[in-house]
């Protein structure tokens, strides 16, 4: 298994036109939420609904994630587990709104996605995900690490 030194040099590889990377800071964020809303939306099998918590898709994905991301860094498994906890917060206010949820999650997805094709593009190179899929799992990651670096947090 690789490192996550070893991810997050490899994805920096396809990530240097400041726009490009710009636009990630934009769209990674809008597309992890936006896919946890249509996640969100999806109801679970009956034999789940009856739990003393409430679970759905949203939170299995997550759990599954952060499985992940605890084997290639604790330290950045903490930092994903308080911002995709921000991102569920955030989903089940707007789930109790009067709008729907994953018609607004389906077009913010899309609309993301295009940026960051757009950005791929600027850079001239391909995303990191069509080399291995399990860069989509490293691009939040990766802008993490960012954050990280700023205020001196070992990852």
């Amino acid at each position: 298994m690789r490192s996550i030194e070893q991810w997050l040099t490899e994805y920096n590889e396809s990530h240097q036109n400041g726009i490009n990377k710009t636009l990630h800071w934009i769209c990674v964020p809008l597309i992890v939420l936006s896919l946890l809303g249509l996640l969100w939306s999806v109801s679970l099998p009956s034999e789940f609904t009856g739990l003393p918590f409430n679970i759905n898709w949203a939170i299995v994905v997550i759990a599954l994630a952060l499985i992940y991301y605890s084997l290639i860094s604790p330290s950045l498994t903490v930092g994903m587990l308080i911002v995709t906890s921000a991102m569920l917060f955030l989903l089940d206010i707007l789930s109790g709104l009067q709008i729907s949820l994953w018609l607004i999650s389906t077009i913010v997805f899309v609309l993301a996605w295009v940026g960051q094709f757009i950005g791929h593009n600027i850079e001239g190179k391909r995303p990191s995900f069509f080399k291995d899929i399990q860069f989509l799992l490293i691009g939040p990651l990766w802008l993490l690490s960012f954050i990280y670096r700023r205020f001196g947090i070992r990852y």
